[in-house]
């Protein structure tokens, strides 16, 4: 499962898998406004990783909490109309992650520390999260000061991690620490195409639209391995001549980073794009080991001595099976740990919104 310095047999493939499906943002919204099924699910997650104080804890980093965490916290919360948690999971993140100068929030928040928030650093894909949640919780409950958070989440987001990179627009990890001299570092799985359009309704006037662009463009160059497969980190060099690479620093993997990109690809109606259909085939090969590994090393095609989790099947199902349904997914009881249950209930999210595409 991933540690914090990383983070951040299955459905055979069928014919007609990759057929696209047009896109229909106002049909998902509608979708969205409903109670997603199966709210023992929500309540299982709750009973586990949620304490009393609306803090969610990632139980395979010694019960740390991440913006990440709560920001998918809250999206749970308001798919299944529960906004009694919801406002809890809020004021908890309000109060121990908001940066003082800006909206966005800080990515870690430790227990039995002096100073739980070592780093004030932010995480793009955490602050999308958070900022999607309360833009869809101002609609559905009728809040429009949550759409006022949203936008400046939004802005701030958009002035401090939005770049442009040898004439592309890119999405930084966080606020600072990922652009260097020569090269920048880019996470690919930070792309939540759904929340990207999102920023594009809060503030239609600036570049979210072309980043989302610009993002699926990127993922189209790089993919690697055997399985063409898309990377948990990218090194974009500053030099015209050189193409995208996996960024020094971390394993040049298939891993669990880079997991969430078919996730995200398959919520937003994209499961034909070529990092989606590269996952599907990965999935659905045979594998010598006998089960589906956990991920895939690129340099010598090495994969994990062990198999995927349930939350990896969650994504592996909703990508390999265009009908997928929000019953046919593993249970959150299932899952080993918090990262794989959070993976769970959002491929049952997705796999309900994604249906109102066709």
């Amino acid at each position: 499962m991933p540690d914090d310095v990383g983070r951040r047999k299955w459905i055979t493939l069928c014919a007609g898998l990759f057929v696209a499906t047009p896109r229909s943002p106002e049909r998902i919204e509608f979708r969205s406004a409903l109670n997603l099924p199966g709210r023992q699910e929500w309540e299982d997650f709750k009973a586990k990783y949620l304490l009393p104080d609306g803090r969610i804890i990632d139980t395979g980093n010694n019960n740390a909490s991440h913006s990440e965490g709560q920001g998918w916290a809250l999206l749970m919360a308001e798919a299944y109309g529960d906004q009694a948690t919801f406002n809890r999971v809020f004021a908890w993140t309000h109060r121990n992650l908001r940066r003082p100068h800006d909206s966005l929030h800080a990515w870690s928040w430790r227990p039995n520390r002096p100073q739980p928030v070592e780093d004030s650093n932010n995480a793009t894909d955490g602050d999308l999260f958070i900022a999607w949640a309360l833009e869809r919780a101002a609609r559905r409950w009728h809040r429009p000061e949550l759409s006022g958070r949203a936008a400046a989440i939004a802005r701030d987001l958009h002035e401090n991690c939005v770049r442009e990179v040898r004439g592309r627009t890119v999405l930084l990890p966080a606020a600072f620490g990922f652009e260097h001299p020569s090269y920048t570092v880019i996470n690919p799985s930070y792309y939540v195409f759904p929340a990207l359009d999102a920023m594009a309704r809060l503030m239609p006037n600036d570049r979210w639209r072309e980043l989302r662009q610009d993002g699926l463009s990127l993922l189209r160059q790089t993919g690697f391995g055997a399985w063409n497969l898309p990377a948990d980190w990218i090194r974009l060099s500053h030099l015209s001549d050189e193409p995208p690479l996996p960024a020094p620093g971390w394993p040049a993997r298939f891993s669990y980073d880079a997991i969430r990109i078919p996730l995200y690809l398959a919520w937003a109606g994209l499961s034909a794009e070529p990092a989606a259909r590269a996952a599907a085939r990965f999935w659905s090969a045979s594998h010598p080991s006998g089960y589906t590994p956990a991920w895939a090393e690129f340099a010598q095609d090495h994969v994990a001595p062990y198999a995927a989790d349930s939350g990896m099947d969650s994504i592996a199902r909703l990508v390999l099976d265009p009908e997928a349904k929000v019953s046919d997914l593993p249970r959150v009881h299932a899952a080993p740990h918090y990262y794989a249950a959070a993976l769970t209930l959002l491929a049952r999210l997705a796999a309900f919104e994604r249906s109102a595409l066709t």
